[in-house]
């Protein structure tokens, strides 16, 4: 039975009883035939009108109610309408509309969150596939050529060995990135920080770069303001940074190109800034908030010349956060392309 029914009943069933106990009144003489009468019209009259303001009254709260039922039966076929859910009746009703409400948008956004961390997670099955079965395919189709005796010359088969080892050293790599990336999400990495100069680091990873900078050609400007300190890190740590970020930028700078690098302290108070700039195509739009997540790719055909497995970014990412600082990418100012990779470092006072 239905809300207003049963209030409807309950009302029907007062009314009787008070009518019952004036016709037992008059019987047992304690009112007469005119007072009967009257008081008869009068509980008629108040239970018509009680009747009236129960369904006036009890419609905004079931079509609350109807509200909320349709809903709930949205949600349990997995649907979210769009719009705020109408809001009637008393302030109870109202309030419990409000909460439902609230509910529905905190399931919209959780369920925006899971259709993302979906679409993530299938990018990354598909590109770990990719990046695992390259190396693979290449190691077995080496390694079954030596096995047919298709190769009876000693240097070709020399060169083939040396293509499985650097094969198997480059799929060692992915595999280490991996659990190092793994590692640093599940916050499982320990952190020790020592000491360290920055300027120290930046000539170090610049001259293992040398070899590459050289063939490019490419105008090294390094600067390292004068207010530096020294910065309590782990060197190990922020090295890797550093030569992810320098990579990249020789990497993708063109011929003759500009590779900068910039120390200095940060507006925010209690930060250095490290800025590594080039003139390469750079990176805008959607890439500039995906660049830094595990496996993604600016060249999306992950051709192996232009890039390497695309945990790098994310690696830095994780590193720089463990050292409590911030990094990202942005078009250098006063310049129409190229990229400007930055990362800070909290100053330690002891």
């Amino acid at each position: 039975m239905r809300l207003r029914t049963q209030l409807l009943v309950i009302n029907a069933a007062s009314i009787a009883l008070l009518i019952a106990a004036v016709v037992a009144s008059h019987r047992m003489m304690l009112l007469n035939l005119s007072q009967e009468h009257l008081l008869t019209i009068i509980t008629v009259s108040a239970g018509v009108l009680s009747s009236v303001a129960y369904w006036v009254m009890t419609i905004p709260i079931s079509n609350s109610v109807k509200r909320l039922i349709g809903f709930a039966e949205q949600v349990g076929e997995g649907q979210l309408e769009d719009g705020p859910i109408h809001q009637s009746g008393p302030y109870e009703v109202r309030q419990l509309t409000r909460s439902v409400q609230e509910m529905k948008e905190r399931m919209q956004s959780n369920l925006h969150q899971l259709e993302i961390m979906e679409k993530t997670r299938r990018e990354l099955i598909a590109n770990v596939s990719h990046d695992l079965r390259t190396p693979i395919a290449s190691i077995q189709s080496f390694v079954e050529a030596l096995q047919d005796g298709v190769i009876d010359d000693y240097e070709t088969s020399q060169a083939y060995l040396r293509t499985i080892h650097r094969e198997a050293r480059r799929l060692n790599s992915l595999i280490d990135d991996l659990f190092e990336l793994s590692k640093l999400e599940a916050g499982q990495e320990a952190f020790h920080p020592v000491p360290s100069h920055l300027d120290q680091m930046i000539i170090e990873v610049l001259d293992s770069y040398s070899v590459r900078i050289h063939e490019k050609m490419l105008r090294v400007h390094v600067s390292v303001s004068d207010d530096i300190p020294v910065l309590h890190l782990m060197p190990e740590k922020i090295s890797r940074v550093l030569n992810n970020l320098v990579d990249n930028a020789v990497r993708h700078s063109p011929e003759n190109g500009l590779l900068e690098i910039e120390v200095r302290m940060s507006s925010r108070a209690d930060f250095v800034e490290v800025m590594i700039r080039d003139e390469a195509e750079g990176v805008s739009g959607e890439d500039v908030k995906r660049v830094f997540e595990r496996f993604y790719r600016v060249d999306k055909s992950r051709n192996r010349g232009s890039g390497g497995s695309g945990l790098g970014l994310a690696i830095a990412r994780s590193l720089v956060e463990l050292h409590g600082g911030t990094i990202g990418v942005r078009i250098p100012s006063g310049k129409s392309q190229g990229s400007e990779f930055w990362f800070t470092l909290p100053v330690y006072r002891g």
